[in-house]
């Protein structure tokens, strides 16, 4: 479900907090009031989960004292400051200071509400985006990211945690929606470097001059130091390094020499060019391939993951049945056997998409999820994938997904597993064993 946001109504009169208050309690939000700026700062610290409605004028700390100190403890905190009408050049002031907008009194109820759901979004957003900067600056954290317990998942978490720890350039490589992004953040998380910026810049979005100035040049206007200069000491993500033009790969080789050994900012360059038949070699110059592919991780395409398949689309499917309140859809053998054997052209990324759109279809009852497969195909047709796999390998992936499911369902309880399943405890015993399977990661 997605967070809920608070607000919170900060005025020393009692009869304006109140109104204030029932106003947008009646229209969903969830409020707190303080007769106070003091008694607010108690209550409203970094990272509070809403947005802030103030007066202007109160006894003690005024609205601008209290704005003042609420941008230097979070400056992505949207405050709405009230003011009378005499008070708008100190309403315009505070703009400047930080503030989100103002409400001039006498207002109207419904522009007030407005402003609140546009400042709530906003707050989410920041928040969302502060919290996946963390995640990505925790190597454990990120690590967990990297589902699947197939063998190319485990070497490629492997490579990941050996390379993290060195000092040079790395190449990645793979597919289309296989998450060379993320393993970029891995890298850098799991490393020496983890405590310095990671700076990510794709090299296809911007036309040649202006991605010049952003790489090595800077704004001279806003006093934007370069992302080389900013990455200083920490990592430089290359997104789509293949879209660098000659004098650009020139310029950037030459920042690459002038560093020495060890570097001190590291360069990471992905490569999207694996799904047209081509290789970062043919698109770079030999000598900065050779200086960025001293390391390389090509991430494995999902139709190669067997049974990550099928535990990525359940914790997916998970997921968003959370955030849409409805149930998750129980998946059958044979939808089973038609995830196994989808040619995943879209790889995770796809998959994201098809579990989604299969939540949705099962909170309105219609759909399946071989029609979401076929819908993803340009001919309209459930292709399946040419690497074929044995039916053990079939029946074992859907056999583990089944306990898998039963298991997280009955949070961990044997004996409830036992019952829904007909499986006498040393089967199932064997069964989890086999598969990987630990009780301790369904308790609670």
């Amino acid at each position: 479900m997605a967070r809920a946001m608070k607000i919170a109504i900060v005025d020393d009169e009692k009869d304006m907090r109140q109104s204030i208050s029932q106003w947008l309690a009646l229209s969903g939000f969830d409020t707190e009031a303080y007769p106070s700026a003091e008694e607010a700062l108690k209550g409203i610290g970094t990272d509070y989960p809403g947005v802030v409605i103030t007066d202007i004028r109160m006894p003690g700390m005024d609205g601008m004292a209290f704005l003042k100190k609420l941008m230097s403890q979070d400056s992505a905190l949207p405050v709405i400051m009230i003011t009378g009408h005499g008070d708008v050049p100190m309403a315009v002031e505070a703009m400047q200071v930080g503030a989100f907008d103002f409400l001039e009194k006498p207002f109207n109820p419904d522009h007030m509400t407005a402003l609140a759901k546009k400042a709530t979004q906003k707050r989410r957003l920041a928040l969302d985006a502060r919290a996946l900067r963390r995640e990505l600056s925790d190597g454990s954290v990120i690590m967990r990211k990297l589902i699947g317990a197939s063998p190319v998942m485990e070497r490629l978490r492997e490579d990941i945690l050996d390379l993290g720890q060195a000092d040079g350039h790395v190449l990645i490589e793979g597919e289309t929606g296989t998450g060379k992004t993320l393993a970029a953040h891995a890298l850098h998380a799991v490393g020496s470097r983890a405590s310095k910026k990671f700076v990510l810049i794709s090299c296809a979005a911007q036309e040649e001059e202006a991605l010049a100035k952003d790489l090595f040049e800077g704004n001279e206007e806003t006093g934007t130091p370069p992302l080389v200069e900013q990455a200083r000491g920490g990592t430089l993500c290359l997104e789509d390094i293949e879209a660098l033009s000659s004098q650009l790969q020139a310029r950037l080789l030459k920042f690459i020499n002038d560093q020495g050994t060890p570097a001190e900012t590291r360069i990471i360059a992905i490569c999207n060019l694996q799904e047209q038949g081509k290789t970062c070699e043919d698109a770079l110059r030999p000598d900065l391939f050779y200086r960025l592919a001293a390391m390389k991780i090509t991430l494995p395409p999902l139709r190669q993951r067997g049974e990550d398949i099928l535990l990525l689309f359940t914790r997916l499917a998970e997921s968003f049945a959370d955030e849409y309140g409805c149930a998750a859809p129980e998946v059958s053998a044979q939808e089973a056997a038609q995830l196994l054997q989808a040619p995943w052209p879209g790889n995770v990324r796809q998959l994201i998409h098809v579990a989604e759109r299969a939540v949705l279809q099962s909170r309105r009852g219609t759909g399946t999820i071989a029609s979401l497969l076929m819908a993803d195909t340009d001919d309209s047709q459930l292709v399946m994938t040419t690497e074929g796999k044995p039916l053990k390998e079939y029946v074992e992936a859907f056999e583990r997904m089944l306990i898998d499911n039963t298991m997280r369902r009955h949070k961990g309880s044997i004996v409830s597993v036992m019952d829904e399943l007909c499986l006498p405890r040393r089967t199932l015993n064997e069964k989890m064993a086999k598969y990987g399977l630990q009780r301790s990661e369904y308790l609670g």
